[in-house]
């Protein structure tokens, strides 16, 4: 009799991830998602933040469903409207044996958002900080430029790093493994690039000995190897089980899958700026580039949006493993909007559209995503394309692994790509300030802004958003600002992703919303 598995109860995971013992057994995890860097803040990148929560920790942490729970800060209070005071846990150790303190966590808020050469920093988390003021080793206080009601919920995203082995210490000193020193419950052994990461357990955790005496991460971005990985016994444990193969292991009396929704919006990312025309990827109806750029009338972006059918896309590409959405943020985030409708395909009014803003005959696109990154990717686009072309919107879509596809996005080479976005703090503002904020070093926002969008009504009710402690005011102005973006049609979403894990019979695994795969999240069955 096979087994499927939801999202646990409360009690339930707490009683899984309680061990009396440490068990000396080796635990191998096939990963889909290869990170970048293993600089805890030099990219950031869920991936990256994947591998992170292994080796460090942070200030507070997540449980799977996005919660916030003490870290390696025990309690923190709000002292006036810019003050946060933080109590540290003490006892802690960081891998060498070097005790941690309030200087560790200093050292961290000022290396962070100052990485030189990152492609996405982690500024974001900490653009609010003014000043660091170290009451004793295991007392800090923040003071902001202002409230700073998300401040926890951020920093949760920055891993404290030492200070010992972090002052001087390049971007290479880390990705050698010569700084990567922290206070998590694994250390790192070794890491070899598109390959694996091998771990060992640290025994002086603070949060208790993990059952697993070595952990070994294996990078296998193919989907069909990491099931064959898994059915050949080569690891334990998969993540992003392709949706083709879920119901198929479900049945495998030697398998159990773990299965839950996620917080990952897919998305269509659409340059309106005359610069995109430099890319030769938007061209006229006889192939040519136009002296203008057709993205930047709304009525074709809308043409676009309307042609998609995201239904078709959620039930047939996915095999119902995806969920149609057409907002930033999904339902029970701060700033979703109740109520407001999921727009079905209407190919006949996306065509009308283009006739009204004088593109009777169509164009044509290049629409651009990474082949090892997001479930369904390829499908995806593919579907999406013929769905444009179908209105007279002529696409090509264009596939290459995310090592090349992230440089290129980044480098504003891809003015229409397929891409995703997971939310860490469970608001819209995570969703607008990184993405569609205009691009400002300065402020820490539009870091991950690659469409180049710019509106400064949904500039300044970010900026409003940061400083407003109101919980209620904060829900108005992000349902406001995500409607302008919504009905902008410069980042039209597609579908929210549900998560697959697969484990051998006698693992268990709580699904999490933020997708990551942790091997201190996995327990043996009792």
């Amino acid at each position: 009799m096979h087994r499927w598995h939801s999202v646990m109860t409360a009690a339930a995971l707490a009683a899984a991830l309680t061990t009396t013992a440490a068990i000396a057994e080796d635990l191998t995890i096939g990963i889909a998602a290869p990170p970048t860097s293993i600089d805890p803040h030099f990219h950031n990148l869920g991936p990256n933040h994947q591998i992170a929560g292994h080796i460090f920790d942070a200030l507070a942490l997540k449980d799977e469903k996005q919660q916030i729970q003490p870290g390696l800060a025990v309690s923190w209070e709000v002292v006036d409207p810019t003050t946060w005071e933080f109590n540290l846990r003490k006892g802690v150790t960081f891998h060498d044996g070097s005790p941690f303190t309030a200087e560790d966590v200093a050292f961290t808020f000022e290396r962070a958002p100052d990485v030189p050469n990152s492609p996405n920093p982690m500024s974001g988390y900490t653009k609010g900080i003014m000043e660091l003021e170290i009451v004793d080793p295991h007392r800090i206080r923040i003071k902001t430029d202002g409230p700073y009601p998300m401040l926890i919920n951020e920093l949760s995203n920055v891993w404290v790093v030492s200070k010992k082995h972090g002052e001087g210490a390049t971007t290479e000193d880390y990705m050698r493994g010569d700084a990567v020193i922290g206070t998590g419950p694994y250390k790192l052994v070794s890491f070899t690039p598109g390959d694996k990461i091998e771990l060992e357990r640290n025994d002086a955790y603070w949060g208790g000995v993990e059952p697993w005496e070595n952990v070994t991460l294996r990078m296998i971005d193919s989907g069909p190897a990491r099931v064959a990985a898994l059915l050949a016994g080569d690891v334990d444990m998969i993540d992003d089980v392709p949706t083709s193969e879920i119901d198929r292991l479900r049945q495998d009396d030697n398998l159990d899958v773990w299965s839950g929704p996620s917080n990952r919006l897919v998305f269509v990312a659409l340059d309106a700026t005359e610069d995109a025309l430099s890319t030769g990827m938007i061209r006229d109806h006889e192939g040519n580039v136009p002296s203008t750029n057709p993205l930047g009338d709304a009525r074709v972006r809308e043409a676009l949006t309307r042609a998609i059918d995201k239904t078709v896309i959620a039930e047939r590409v996915n095999q119902g493993h995806a969920i149609p959405i057409n907002q930033i943020v999904p339902e029970g985030f701060v700033g979703y909007i109740p109520d407001y409708p999921l727009w079905t395909a209407d190919p006949d009014a996306a065509k009308a559209l283009l006739t009204e803003a004088g593109y009777p005959d169509g164009f044509q696109l290049t629409l651009v995503t990474s082949n090892d990154r997001i479930t369904n990717a390829v499908k995806t686009v593919q579907a999406i394309a013929q769905m444009w072309t179908r209105i007279g919107v002529e696409t090509e879509v264009e596939t290459m692994p995310h090592s090349m596809f992230s440089p290129r996005r980044n480098g504003n080479e891809l003015p229409v790509f397929f891409s995703s976005w997971g939310n860490l703090t469970g608001e819209a503002s995570f969703f607008l300030g990184p993405l569609l904020h205009t691009k400002d070093k300065d402020k820490g926002l539009g870091g991950a802004n690659r469409n180049r969008y710019s509106n400064p009504e949904v500039d300044s009710i970010v900026e409003t958003v940061l400083n407003t402690l109101d919980i209620e005011e904060r829900e108005r102005l992000l349902q406001q600002a995500a409607q302008i973006v919504i009905e902008d049609y410069t980042l039209p979403t597609v579908v929210l992703q549900t998560v697959h894990w697969a484990t051998r019979d006698g693992l268990r695994y709580s699904p999490r919303v933020d997708q990551y795969t942790f091997a201190n999240h996995v327990r043996p069955v009792e």
